[in-house]
């Protein structure tokens, strides 16, 4: 199983695979046919309460603690459950616009992923 979190305005590679959006948002300055990407599932990602709450100086710990909780809804954990499924059958590049993918909900997502 090989997840992976790329900047979303890196080009892509070879071995990225599944190429999925997990933001909420279209990233700026970026056409659709640059992003090369396979899914968007917009129920994955963070609410935008949440979301607004951690740019607005919530600590990554208790983002990620209410994250998963957001995750446990149904629509959400079906769409996780696929993309699990996904990377079973290949690489799966999880893409954000975040500066720091590795304090993102990016991150998060690819920790569940590979537990």
């Amino acid at each position: 199983m090989s997840v992976r979190v790329r900047r979303i305005y890196d080009p892509p590679e070879s071995d990225d695979g599944l190429r999925v959006l997990v933001d909420r948002l279209w990233p700026r300055g970026l056409t659709k046919e640059e992003a090369h990407i396979d899914e968007w599932p917009k129920a994955l990602t963070p609410s935008t309460e949440l979301r607004q709450w951690y740019h607005g100086g919530g600590t990554y710990e208790e983002f990620r603690r209410r994250y998963e909780s957001e995750l446990e809804a149904p629509g959400s954990a079906e769409l996780l459950d696929g993309l699990r499924k996904s990377s079973h059958d290949g690489p799966v590049t999880l893409l954000t616009a975040s500066k720091r993918p590795g304090e993102s909900h990016a991150d998060v997502l690819a920790e569940l992923l590979k537990g």
